[in-house]
């Protein structure tokens, strides 16, 4: 109630007469005209990239329900990202991050707000991603994410926010649907004499698809800037978003088809649920521009993201906080009397002293609830130091060539009950970047890139994939885990081709990929008892290969409407390389074929109506791929009304039309030997979904 009457208030706050007209007129066409700049900047600068790359823009955003990354993420190829209904979703590009399940801290992708680190030495929370804080997603998929100070196998995801240039003075919005889903929104921008401000609350709440899955969401951001002059601007920003969720857990095949709506019974018996206690972001970022086209971009944040895990027989509380700082320095010249732009950047990542965890009984049995049973820490660091250039070696031509040094420190240890074994591991890595792209004609881009990834584990992966335990007679502790297991850095080289340009049939882009990955960081889900044992390894050599297509078709024009097919399929065949016990098995996780498709009609007055389809094949469910779940057909349909004066916005969403009983994604298992194993988060069943916004301009 409390954060409902602060949305009321802030909307009251903004229309209140007591403000200055000046402070809430906007330049209508300046607006425009900035909001132009900044998208098609953004869309010169990833075709700039001799790789893989998406641009998502705020009208794909806010067309429709806004749950999810997954939401957001829709029609990308090569980028896969799965609910369990709830915010934590399987994000994974090219395989990173395929051991992963969802609800956790993501991994394999650099995930960056506002060109800013997210990420850390800690993993990706998902707290702060907020779906409607968003006015822009670049995706630099894989080793293209270079530029953006990513090292990871999946590449970089940028969620660009809405500043006061290009929002609304005051936005307005609801979401409702099935399964109890509904989302409050309001937000507010201006500008005026150089400076400029942007503010959103957001709250939530659903009930879920699955029994023991309701969760809730509230938060606030806001970020103000200043231009001093035409060759100097600052932004400042911050985030804070608090999220829970009952745990229902994962299911086996039987029930995925049968009873889809279930709990995991261990889970239900345990009441596990997830409160976490809130995420905080606070950030600066400051560009000066040089008369000579030089430029020099510094950023620093501060993040702070507890956990509060209520999920197993244990309470866990988390404490992760880090800071970040970063400095880039390009600038155009000539290089052997060619055209060039050269950069060089910095960033670094530190976790703050005493991240680390407690661990008290939640459920009594042998000892009384709130025992204190382990304390451990774990710190550590990413830093890398880069170095890149792009030259015009003939018309139309460019060789982009770059090299990252990679500092990466992990340090774990227990502390209670005892001092175990502290394990601290310090790496040097490199990461070279070669690649090409010609312009053959305007509407045609050809590519390729040779690349290296780096990615280190997280700390506490080192300490949750041991099996050196407490031994009997250590009270509360006895069995838990006692010393971290020494991991190693993985690697990647990686070979890109493709292209991308517009034809008779549309816009198009298309990929090729291929990957030697060493040391694969894979997670093993191997017991499901009173506390969950997930053991990370590095893996024997893998391959991860594919190809990414995308295309936008407008099949017909007639009078003041189009038909529209836009079209995204990914194809992964990720494998072991002749391992000693699984051959060349498939990396359970992932299917190897998805596609995603919409027929969309589209009225030159602003309402819609499309059609949408989602197709998977089946994925293996263990590493022994002795099981897999099995592929499915999602439809789903949307109807749309865009005023022409960007003001009123409405949208009613039907999605999985045919009740279809799926998973959505897996938590691999090691060898089920054929059984059907609990790994299994079910996908959305039949839902109708509805909003409306308005926005006073």
């Amino acid at each position: 109630m409390l954060f409902r009457r602060l949305l009321t208030l802030s909307a009251l706050g903004v229309l209140s007469p007591t403000l200055s007209a000046a402070s809430l007129e906007l330049d209508s066409v300046r607006v425009a005209e900035h909001a132009l700049d900044a998208g098609a900047q953004a869309r010169e600068r990833l075709r700039q990239v001799p790789g893989g790359t998406n641009l998502l823009e705020g009208g794909e955003i806010q067309s429709g329900r806004t749950a999810t990354l997954q939401d957001v993420l829709a029609y990308q190829p090569g980028v896969q990202a799965q609910s369990a209904g709830n915010e934590g979703v399987k994000l994974s590009i090219r395989g990173s991050g395929i051991n992963r399940g969802p609800g956790g801290h993501g991994s394999g992708v650099f995930v960056l707000l506002d060109g800013l680190a997210l990420s850390g030495p800690g993993g990706t929370p998902y707290e702060l991603q907020e779906p409607l804080w968003i006015e822009r997603a670049e995706v630099w998929r894989g080793a293209n994410g270079f530029d953006r100070g990513a090292m990871a196998l999946g590449g970089a995801i940028d969620l660009i926010s809405p500043t006061g240039y290009t929002a609304a003075p005051l936005t307005l919005r609801y979401e409702a649907g099935s399964h109890g889903f509904r989302k409050r929104h309001v937000s507010s921008g201006g500008h005026a004499d150089g400076a400029d401000y942007f503010l959103a609350l957001t709250d939530s709440d659903y009930d879920g698809y699955q029994e023991q899955s309701a969760g809730s969401s509230k938060g606030v951001m806001f970020n103000v800037g200043y231009r001093f002059n035409p060759k100097l601007d600052t932004r400042f920003y911050f985030r804070y978003r608090e999220t829970e969720h009952e745990t229902p857990g994962r299911l086996t095949w039987a029930q995925i088809k049968h009873d889809p709506r279930a709990a995991n019974p261990t889970f239900l018996a345990r009441g596990s649920y997830r409160p976490q206690p809130g995420s905080t972001w606070v950030a600066n970022k400051t560009t000066w521009r040089f008369d000579d086209g030089g430029m020099l971009e510094g950023g620093l944040a501060y993040h702070d993201y507890p956990m509060d895990l209520h999920e197993t027989n244990n309470r866990v509380k988390l404490e992760y906080s880090d800071a970040s700082a970063s400095l880039r320095y390009s600038k155009p010249h000539q290089l052997f009397g060619r055209d060039s732009q050269s950069a060089v950047a910095w960033r670094a990542t530190v976790f703050l002293p005493h991240s680390g965890a407690s661990e008290y009984v939640r459920i009594a049995g042998s000892y009384p609830v709130g025992t204190k049973t382990r304390n451990y820490e774990h710190n550590g660091s990413d830093s890398l130091l880069q170095f890149s250039n792009e030259l015009e070696l003939a018309p139309d031509l460019w060789l982009s060539s770059g090299l990252a040094l990679i500092y990466t420190r992990r340090e774990v240890q227990v502390t209670y009950p005892q001092e175990g074994t502290a394990l601290s591991l310090s790496t040097w890595d490199y990461a070279p970047r070669l690649g090409l792209r010609y312009q053959m004609t305007p509407d045609l881009q050809v590519f390729g890139n040779l690349s290296r990834s780096v990615e280190a584990p997280h700390a506490w992966s080192m300490l949750w994939g041991s099996n050196d335990t407490f031994p009997g007679g250590s009270g509360a502790a006895t069995g838990m885990i006692r010393n971290p297991v020494e991991l190693e850095n993985q690697t990647a080289t990686t070979l890109e081709a493709g292209g991308r340009g517009d034809s008779a049939l549309g816009a198009w882009a298309l990929a090729y990929y291929y990957s030697l990955v060493r040391h694969e960081l894979l997670t093993v889900e191997l017991a499901d008892g009173p506390t969950i044992y997930n053991a990370e390894s590095n893996a024997s050599p893998t391959i991860h290969q594919g190809i990414e297509a995308a295309l936008d078709s407008e099949l017909l024009r007639a009078g003041q409407g189009r038909l529209l097919l836009r079209q995204a399929y990914t194809y992964s065949n990720f494998r072991y390389r002749d391992d000693d016990l699984f051959g060349d098995n498939r990396l359970p996780g992932l299917p190897e074929h998805f596609y995603q498709g919409e027929l969309r009609y589209q009225h030159d007055s602003g309402w819609h109506l499309a059609l949408n389809a989602q197709l998977a094949s089946r994925m293996a469910v263990d590493y022994a791929n002795s099981r897999h779940a099995g592929s499915y057909k999602v439809f789903g349909a949307r109807a749309g009304y865009q005023a022409p004066r960007q003001d009123w916005l409405g949208w009613l969403e039907l999605r999985n039309l045919g009740g279809e009983r799926y998973a959505s994604s897996v938590t691999p298992g090691y060898d089920d030997k054929g059984g059907d194993a609990a790994r299994l988060t079910p996908g959305e069943g039949f839902g109708v979904y509805a909003g409306i916004s308005y926005s006073w301009r």
